[in-house]
């Protein structure tokens, strides 16, 4: 606890902010390197920002409580030898506050010459105000005005920890980028001395084996606690075209209402499958999207699958929260991609939609939102698989409105 004295008066705020910048790059170099290439790029910034972002603190005036009243007796003048006291009271109030303890300790670059008077804790700011007055209202006055004086410091600090806080969140990602891009590129040396390397005997192992359109295989990141070794996923751009062509067949499945009328999950997972197996194509059996179970479709390459998406049918909340256990459950930490595509038959398919996006964000597996397409009809999130925060998959959340069966017309 400080001692009772003045506030904003034990250094400047413009140079403990300036020392904060100064560590950012010492903090980043310092990382275990396999920490840096394992972990989620976005987890890393978003733990970072979180150390060095500085909230100004806010006053709490709707939880101020004050201490026992105090009484005493105080010398105001002297005439000769004889000396007259008077009673006093003293008043202590307690003002919450959230934010930065820091701050009030710190001289803003504009100031006066009287800075605040008072106490700061982890928790509340104490001020004290001592008198022989018992008028309330003249009391009152009295603590508003030390009370306000917090607060316009408070203001005088806002500005410069504002411009602060958006570098911060401006250079974080800049060299969380940098420094993970030069740990990747000292890790790909060798392949640029013009030696030649003796190659894996499993390397083939990480080449996803298709002819039609290729889905380039893409390292991913191995979990948390290993070192960082490659392992086969599908590419962005494939999974934006795997994406694509399933948008197409859900599009002429809605243009085509009879056909989907009394189409089960099954036929339509088969008709999705013909869609995507007529754009990639697979070296062996000419089929590089398969189904496992009931209603998956997924690219299975060695002991793992690279993508996988779920067909199911809406029939309440029950089917999102049953459907992200089944897919984050048995999906492992080489899955990084998936897509649940869900069947809607009710009218209300808006009303629906807007159940099924709040009982993603729900999910104890949720991390974050993605973008949303201009028309609604595919929305991207971010989940982690169980057991794993550090470990991401991307989701798409692609809604079919299908005609209710038997409806006819």
């Amino acid at each position: 606890m400080h001692q009772n004295g003045s506030l904003f008066n034990h250094g400047h705020l413009r140079d403990h902010l300036s020392q904060n910048l100064g560590k950012i790059t010492p903090s980043i170099d310092a990382w275990d390197t396999e920490k840096l290439l394992t972990t989620p790029e976005a987890d890393l910034v978003e733990e970072l920002t979180n150390d060095f972002r500085i909230e100004v603190p806010s006053l709490d005036l709707k939880g101020v409580e004050i201490e026992p009243l105090k009484e005493g007796y105080g010398v105001i003048e002297r005439y000769g030898h004889d000396a007259f006291r008077v009673r006093h009271n003293t008043i202590t109030l307690l003002i919450p506050y959230t934010g930065s303890r820091v701050v009030f300790t710190l001289q803003p670059n504009t100031y006066n010459d009287q800075p605040p008077q008072g106490t700061v804790t982890d928790t509340e700011v104490k001020v004290t105000w001592s008198g022989e007055s018992t008028d309330q209202d003249f009391v009152g006055r009295a603590l508003d005005l030390k009370i306000n004086e917090i607060t316009t410091w408070l203001d005088w600090a806002r500005g410069e920890i504002h411009g602060y806080n958006a570098r911060v969140e401006r250079v974080i990602p800049e060299q969380v980028r940098a420094r993970k891009q030069a740990v990747l590129a000292s890790r790909n040396l060798e392949g640029a001395l013009g030696f030649p390397i003796r190659k894996r005997a499993d390397a083939k192992a990480y080449e996803v084996p298709l002819v039609r359109k290729r889905i380039g295989p893409k390292p991913s990141e191995a979990p948390t606690g290993t070192s960082f070794e490659p392992e086969p996923v599908l590419a962005d751009a494939d999974y934006e075209e795997a994406l694509r062509v399933l948008k197409n067949a859900r599009n002429q499945l809605e243009r085509s209402p009879s056909l989907a009328e009394e189409l089960d999950e099954g036929k339509i997972r088969d008709l999705l499958l013909l869609a995507l197996n007529g754009q990639f194509e697979g070296a062996a059996a000419g089929e590089v999207f398969n189904f496992k179970g009931k209603t998956d479709i997924l690219i299975r390459v060695m002991d793992g699958n690279v993508f996988i998406g779920e067909c199911k049918f809406w029939r309440g909340p029950k089917t999102i929260t049953n459907t992200l256990d089944q897919l984050l459950g048995y999906l492992t930490w080489r899955d990084t991609k998936a897509a649940v595509l869900l069947f809607v038959r009710e009218k209300a398919f808006s009303e629906v939609v807007n159940k099924v996006l709040e009982k993603l964000e729900e999910h104890p597996n949720f991390k974050r939102r993605g973008s949303t397409d201009e028309f609604g009809t595919r929305h991207d999130f971010v989940f982690h698989i169980d057991g794993d925060p550090s470990r991401e998959v991307k989701l798409a959340f692609l809604p079919f409105h299908l005609r209710p069966a038997g409806s006819g017309g």
